[in-house]
């Protein structure tokens, strides 16, 4: 993996992505996970991507330590930890080839719940999600994410309607997706997921990963992303039919 010129040419993108949305571009992180699954088993590139995203969460919480939602971090949170039981639970059940059908889905899914509410997003009423639609999409989102660390559509179908302003919204995820994933580190452990191999890949992405996340925190604050994002969800569009396609070929 490590001599592989394919896996570095998809890798230092999706980390620089994964970074970006950390920062505060929240909804580039999806394409990091398929893109590293085109060159690696998605297994391996979630186990390669979990150190990468605890030091980027690392960077981000200092950056919005003081705006995030507490409310909607206490009602999703316990059903984060109910999803990343169910994941851990069934790690061993399900095929490679599953997982990488799973992580396609989610991709064309999401980019097409974007593409078909943004106009009602952007013109719509806020809304306060329910206390039982916050467990429910918190432990969908905590179980995507131990998969494929794609829990971000399932946490943005719950909060986006609530129409935070863009800090807060970033905060409230980052605060989020931080305690998510320092709670997947034991499972993983547990399932041997870090190798020596890995670990060692995912130390070499760390200057890129920290540098992109003050990238994302910077950009954030100062750019109209409206075209940035058009593109990138284009990509993961591609991307996730790609991943679907070679997933069901493997089942078959």
């Amino acid at each position: 993996m490590l001599d592989s010129t394919l896996f570095f040419a998809l890798a230092v993108p999706a980390v620089v992505l994964m970074g970006m949305s950390k920062g505060g571009f929240s909804g580039l992180g999806l394409i990091s996970m398929p893109m590293l699954a085109l060159a690696i088993s998605p297994v391996t590139a979630a186990a390669i991507m979990l150190p990468i995203l605890i030091v980027q969460d690392a960077v981000s919480v200092w950056a919005y330590r003081r705006d995030f939602d507490r409310k909607i971090l206490l009602i999703m949170l316990p059903g984060a930890l109910v999803g990343i039981a169910v994941g851990w639970f069934l790690a061993a059940q399900v095929p490679e080839a599953a997982v990488r059908v799973g992580v396609g889905l989610i991709s064309v899914g999401f980019v097409l719940m974007y593409w078909g509410r943004r106009n009602v997003m952007a013109e719509g009423e806020r809304t306060r999600g329910s206390t039982g639609a916050g467990v429910f999409w918190g432990a969908v989102s905590g179980y995507t994410s131990f998969v494929a660390h794609a829990g971000g559509p399932p946490f943005q179908v719950h909060v986006l309607p609530q129409r935070l302003s863009p800090q807060l919204y970033a905060g409230t995820s980052t605060m989020f997706f931080a305690a998510v994933n320092l709670v997947k580190v034991f499972p993983y452990v547990a399932l041997g997921q870090f190798s020596s191999e890995n670990l060692k890949a995912s130390a070499l992405f760390f200057p890129i990963a920290i540098a992109s996340t003050f990238l994302g925190v910077w950009m954030v604050r100062r750019l109209d992303a409206r075209r940035f994002f058009t593109l990138i969800y284009a990509l993961s569009f591609v991307v996730g039919v790609k991943l679907i396609w070679d997933g069901i070929r493997d089942l078959i």
